[in-house]
């Protein structure tokens, strides 16, 4: 039996990772350019999910969406520097509100940035964005 300062502790770990963690969707985009985007991130921050595999062909169109999720509170925090796009990629951040904001600022630093929509919930943001070169 797990004692009740036990899982108060397991809970405020559980709690503050959660608080750090934020999940990005690319969407719109090749593998070249949603691997410059996820570079930008890991170069700043811990890499907590692999983004997903190459897709596999489909018989007619299909979207392909690349995730992958970044613990803003570990990693290298090296300078991000403006990096190359091909085209326009769509982002959608998912996590706490703080962590949202932090990913969307590294985000400006290496992009140029249009927000797009803003969702916000009790305990976590989505905000949507535009990244294209500088």
């Amino acid at each position: 039996m797990v004692s009740v300062a036990a899982r108060e502790e397991m809970s405020d770990v559980y709690d503050m990772h959660i608080d750090t963690d934020v999940t990005v969707q690319l969407c719109d985009c090749g593998r070249e350019d949603a691997q410059a985007v996820f570079d930008v991130l890991e170069g700043v921050y811990q890499l907590e999910e692999s983004p997903t595999p190459s897709p596999q062909r489909a018989a007619g169109p299909a979207p392909t969406v690349w995730v992958a999720t970044f613990d803003t509170a570990a990693g290298r925090h090296e300078d991000v520097r403006p990096t190359h796009l091909s085209a326009p990629v769509g982002a959608t951040l998912t996590g706490g509100y703080h962590a949202v904001d932090e990913v969307e600022r590294v985000l400006a630093a290496g992009f140029d940035i249009q927000s797009l929509q803003s969702v916000s919930g009790d305990q976590e943001t989505e905000a949507r964005l535009l990244l294209a070169s500088r």
